[in-house]
């Protein structure tokens, strides 16, 4: 067998070594036998007369000096100054050190990003005692499409015919998690408002009164249509902070899980099709579909508890 100049050892290995050394086998023929060359079988086996078992044991390959290493003053230093938020580029400058030095060590120091200036805000969780006393509204494009994509294909210089978008409405009751959903072409200020008519008829007919409706601040919400259509309906309108959508969470929530168990559940031939099987999922979802913020109930069984 050739000798393999830069073949690694086990340490199951380097004992055999020792041992057929010691039972009298020339060091040449050991390095055959195990691949690797004579001076690694002179190396292990001067290791392990003069350290025993120990000796063939791996090591670290860090030098036991190391001369040109930032002294622990500098080290110091840099985590001072990480602490008053200067960046890698401020700190080599400042301390005459190359970035790239400053950059490891921040690294090693873990701080190797800065940290926020304010913590994250606590996550403040509600849930609404009764039925209708908040609902979520939000709104969600998918595209359209007539044949299956390059995600289950693989071959992204098809095109499929047809696209566009379809916009989902949503809306979720905040204490009953049921949920109504219809496909629209846009996401309009008159498709919102005769998308909030709709759902509010759609709760009514479960026995459910809405008081108020929370919304971001797109611009169909922002409209004076929707706002009329609130009036008219005796509904108070809610929306959310800017950039803070985490306000509007159940919604957001519900979008998650409806696109992950409808809309990417299966293979679609094509958007009709994705679109048609819709009204099952949104029903097995209000009547059969455990929710483990409900205790393991359908939003259905939740409604007649607390309705």
């Amino acid at each position: 067998m050739k000798a393999h100049k830069n073949a690694r050892t086990t340490l199951h290995s380097r004992r055999i070594l020792v041992e057929r050394i010691a039972q009298g086998v020339p060091a040449r023929h050991v390095a055959r036998d195990l691949g690797i060359s004579r001076q690694t079988v002179q190396k292990w086996l001067a290791r392990a007369r003069k350290e025993g078992l120990l000796g063939l044991q791996d090591r670290s390959s860090r030098p036991m000096h190391s001369p040109a290493a930032l002294p622990k003053s500098q080290l110091e230093r840099i985590a001072e100054l990480r602490g008053l938020r200067l960046t890698a580029d401020q700190i080599a400058h400042r301390l005459r050190l190359p970035r790239s030095t400053v950059s490891r060590h921040l690294g090693s120091l873990g701080m190797g990003k800065l940290p926020p200036l304010h913590p994250p805000p606590p996550v403040v969780r509600y849930q609404r005692e009764h039925p209708g006393e908040l609902i979520h509204i939000d709104t969600k494009k998918l595209g359209r499409f007539q044949r299956s994509g390059h995600r289950l294909t693989g071959d992204r210089h098809r095109r499929s015919e047809g696209s566009g978008w379809d916009y989902l409405h949503v809306c979720v009751d905040d204490a009953t998690r049921l949920a109504y959903v219809e496909i629209h072409p846009n996401e309009l200020r008159y498709t919102a408002a005769r998308f909030l008519i709709h759902a509010l008829r759609f709760y009514t007919d479960h026995g459910v009164q809405v008081q108020r409706i929370m919304t971001d601040n797109g611009t169909a919400y922002r409209s004076r249509a929707f706002a009329k259509t609130c009036r008219w309906l005796h509904v108070q309108h809610k929306r959310t902070r800017p950039y803070t959508p985490r306000t509007n969470g159940k919604a957001e929530r519900f979008i998650q899980t409806l696109l992950r168990q409808w809309a990417y559940q299966r293979a679609y031939p094509n958007s009709d099709l994705r679109n048609a099987a819709l009204p099952g999922w949104i029903h097995r979802y209000n009547h059969q579909r455990p929710h483990a913020s409900l205790g393991r109930q359908p939003p259905i069984t939740r409604l007649a508890q607390i309705g």
